[in-house]
């Protein structure tokens, strides 16, 4: 029986399913170091990963791992070319958590165009002591404009929302889509320049990359409007937080909402500072159905990745098909 770890603790009825074709190893513990990872996969066949970084020298360790399926949409912790040079294939969780991450994307841009965040601890702290009209005046959604920054499947279900608020809708991508998905969205395709000069509310949904790294700087921050806010539901690193909390601070825009942050689960501790912005622990995907859904999509993967069960051989969301069936080199 072929061998399999599942490296994060997942839902035990995913693991039940797996057993049924694997030996499995199944760590129930804290995030395993890049040492420790390695150790156990030296005589593995198979992965279910959640963020773990993997290149070549886990490869070298582990001469029979075939298929590493990742419990996620972005696969930037992997070293794609050590994958395709060792003909490992590679896969991920893709569309089971677009509209649940739109729904949240959609969630936090209100949290921080309203102050949400900040009336609550205003009012936890015991400092409401009357209703006044000036008191956290934030910005409306309805009727301004949407800037999304990566039209996805994500961005094009976050577009879609848009509609509902009367938003007007401009995007900026690494190529422009078809335009019966434009028409569909009433969306219009602008430089990045000048969706930054023009939008009320930017959001990031792009995958990272070293070209996308600190896509949101300094120069990028001083384009916005100073009654701007910018929702990050991507990648960290996509924004340089230090930026953002001079940004903040300075009132160069108004608000931010980020679930995503540089070396997170470390983040830059000045964003704990900052009042303008609502913070959460990367949890965009994080409803039940949602998570479940990406668990057995993700088992899916690993048992027709190795051979086994109704799909053997045809894994439903290969990173790198082009290395499906040849052997490891």
């Amino acid at each position: 029986m072929q061998k399999i770890l599942v490296a994060r603790p997942i839902f035990p009825d995913v693991i039940e399913r797996l057993k049924q074709y694997f030996d499995v190893e199944w760590n129930q513990g804290d995030v395993l170091s890049t040492d420790e990872l390695t150790r156990r996969l030296a005589d593995k066949d198979g992965a279910l990963t959640a963020g773990e970084p993997i290149g070549s020298a886990v490869f070298a360790a582990a001469p029979r791992l075939r298929v590493v399926s990742n419990m996620a949409v972005g696969y930037n912790n992997f070293d794609m070319d050590d994958f395709d040079a060792a003909n490992v294939v590679c896969t991920d969780t893709a569309d089971v958590l677009n509209e649940s991450t739109a729904d949240f994307g959609w969630a936090l841009m209100m949290a921080a165009a309203r102050r949400i965040a900040e009336s609550e601890h205003w009012l936890r702290a015991g400092k409401w002591q009357k209703w006044a009209y000036d008191s956290f005046l934030g910005s409306d959604l309805y009727g301004s404009t949407l800037g999304v920054i990566g039209m996805g499947r994500i961005g094009q279900a976050l577009a879609r929302r848009a509609k509902g608020f009367n938003m007007q809708v401009i995007y900026h991508n690494r190529s422009r889509v078809a335009p019966e998905i434009e028409a569909e969205l009433n969306a219009e395709y602008v430089s990045k320049q000048d969706l930054l000069r023009r939008a009320d509310h930017v959001v990031l949904v792009l995958p990272y990359t070293q070209e996308n790294h600190h896509t949101m700087g300094a120069a990028e921050f001083a384009l916005m409007k100073p009654t701007a806010t910018l929702t990050n539901i991507a990648r960290g690193g996509i924004v340089d937080d230090a930026a953002l909390v001079e940004a903040l601070r300075s009132k160069q825009i108004a608000a931010a909402g980020l679930d995503v942050f540089e070396g997170e689960p470390h983040l830059n501790q000045d964003l704990l500072s900052v009042p303008n912005i609502v913070l959460t622990a990367h949890i965009a995907s994080a409803t039940e159905a949602t998570r479940r859904a990406m668990a057995n999509l993700a088992a899916d993967n690993l048992i027709a990745g190795l051979g086994e069960g109704p799909r053997a051989g045809r894994p439903p969301n290969p990173i790198n098909p082009g290395v499906i069936g040849k052997a490891r080199s």
